[in-house]
């Protein structure tokens, strides 16, 4: 039997499917217009930041950034192209490639990184209580939850491995 949705469940919904569906190009119209960069773009940048000399293997960085090799690949080439990061061999392994932040890479992040904090500090926490702001940290890390559980019962169904935990950035 259908559980449907309950009004004050629908009063919820809907205004989560507008955020779902106008935040992140919220997020590239103002990266694009200030800094050149989607809003991926700057998420690769700012996962490789966090990382001992600015380098990490492209598995880990898809892993950081919830993407996919594929996608992760375009991205790393249209930023390499730009001279923003570079990729290079492991020394681990040859398998393993590695991609490293460039100082024009980090130069770039740095200059836009006051801009996206401020437009994301406007679009969601101004005009929230602490209260506010930890239950909108609690719900989002029970959807969260959620979704990464569906996405694990969902690979095991198909036979494929279990993705890892999103990072919650």
């Amino acid at each position: 039997m259908t559980r449907w949705l309950t009004q004050d469940e629908l009063a919820a919904w809907l205004p989560l499917a507008g955020v779902m569906l106008r935040f992140n190009s919220a997020l590239d119209s103002q990266l694009v217009r200030d800094s050149d960069l989607t809003h991926f773009d700057y998420l690769c940048l700012a996962m490789l930041s966090e990382e001992k000399d600015h380098v990490t293997s492209m598995s880990h960085l898809a892993g950081r950034t919830n993407a996919s090799l594929s996608r992760l690949s375009h991205v790393v080439s249209k930023l390499e192209r730009r001279g923003l990061v570079s990729r290079c061999p492991s020394d681990i392994s040859r398998r393993v490639t590695n991609v490293r932040m460039t100082e024009q890479g980090y130069a770039v992040l740095v200059a836009a990184a006051p801009g996206h904090v401020e437009h994301v500090r406007s679009l969601i926490f101004d005009g929230l209580s602490d209260e506010d702001v930890d239950a909108l940290r609690r719900v989002m890390l029970h959807v969260l939850g959620n979704i990464e559980c569906a996405g694990a019962k969902d690979a095991q169904r198909e036979g494929k491995p279990v993705p890892p935990p999103a990072r919650v950035i």
